[in-house]
């Protein structure tokens, strides 16, 4: 008993894992679908940062570019599981959201709130120059390469004609193998993009064994799948009974709830002058939705028939462009502090405010 309550006082958020069974029974006895909604939410934050836990944990047990890898390729699970759920419910305009608001989310959310955090408890803080405008040059592409189809489709033809779904497919295979040129490249190189460091590294020192963090690794994804299950289906009676749209949803909330746990790491690396690792994390994040997640989510909507096209809405766009080139400016220069975070915030919390008035 005495060991429970001392891990409880270690991870508190152990405690966020009694909103899963809660939210079942919020299912069960009719509680009402916010209730739902937000509580197998809020179980998806432990879910996500178990697994965080559990792939740093592998990662210790490799050499630290196989330990990038694993990162690069788990960083993003929980809302992964979330937007395959979405995609077999149907919910693609959701879907394209989150891809949207998850890169926004990483590039202004969460590098402004460490800038911000960093910025005012360390002063000035200086980062790798030439590290960041390769970051910015790969994220400049993978934002083109999402914008390319977008565009082109107005001129190919119906929306839903074959060809235009041939554009979306044909760039979802040029994204990954642009993303597994990364990879390569990450392999031969540290420091590489798209590999981040392992953050245990510069917090604590993982103490799982292999086994514990393949189980516990296991279980928070079946529990994923599980929350996913209920907060997807909680959706549209929210969308209904709230007045929220679902570009809102997907655009703000999804990401949030999926990187919660990823997001604290990035504030709390830059709170201890590591603003290399910080600014690590948040690019990484958003070039793997960018050059991974997307285009595995086209090839997985067909396999539930429901084919999701890489065609953006113009405010879509205009927000990553936006994103992309405000990030860009505040970092060529290899420093930071709290009012640079401070604008990048700003125009986060301003986009926020325009799709939550979105009908």
């Amino acid at each position: 008993m005495n060991q429970i309550i001392t891990y409880i006082r270690h991870k508190p958020i152990v405690l966020i894992l009694a909103a899963l069974p809660l939210a079942y029974l919020a299912e069960i006895f009719h509680w009402g679908p916010v209730w739902v909604f937000v509580l197998s939410a809020v179980s998806v934050i432990p879910l996500a940062a178990y697994i965080g836990e559990g792939t740093e944990a592998l990662a210790a047990y490799t050499n630290p570019r196989i330990g990038g890898l694993l990162n690069a390729t788990l960083g993003n699970a929980a809302e992964l599981i979330i937007t395959i759920v979405a995609i077999r419910a149907g919910l693609l305009e959701l879907v394209k959201a989150s891809i949207t608001g998850s890169i926004l989310g990483n590039l202004l959310l969460v590098m402004g709130l460490s800038m911000v955090v960093g910025g005012v408890k360390n002063g000035r803080q200086k980062f790798d120059r030439r590290q960041a405008s390769r970051n910015a040059i790969l994220l400049v592409l993978a934002v083109i390469a999402l914008i390319i189809p977008s565009i082109f489709s107005g001129y190919i033809g119906n929306p839903q004609s074959t060809r235009v779904e041939a554009l979306s497919v044909g760039t979802a295979v040029i994204m990954m193998i642009l993303y597994g040129l990364s990879l390569l490249y990450s392999l031969k190189f540290e420091g590489a993009p798209i590999s981040r460091k392992s953050t245990e590294e510069f917090i604590h020192k993982p103490a799982w064994s292999i086994r514990k963090a393949l189980v516990i690794l296991t279980l928070a994804t079946i529990g994923v799948v599980f929350a996913s299950e209920l907060l997807i289906g909680a959706v549209e009676p929210v969308m209904t009974g709230l007045g929220i749209s679902e570009f809102f949803i997907g655009i703000i909330l999804i990401p949030l709830i999926g990187n919660v746990a990823e997001h604290f790491v990035a504030v709390q690396v830059a709170a201890r002058d590591q603003m290399d690792l910080s600014v690590e994390i948040a690019v990484s994040s958003s070039l793997q939705i960018a050059l991974f997640v997307a285009p595995i989510l086209v090839f997985i909507s067909l396999i539930f028939n429901n084919p999701l096209q890489l065609i953006f809405t113009e405010l879509e766009l205009i927000a990553l462009i936006a994103g992309v080139i405000i990030t860009a400016f505040v970092s060529e220069d290899g420093e930071s502090n709290w009012l640079e975070g401070s604008v990048l915030l700003t125009i986060y919390l301003i986009l926020a405010l325009g799709f939550f008035l979105i009908d």
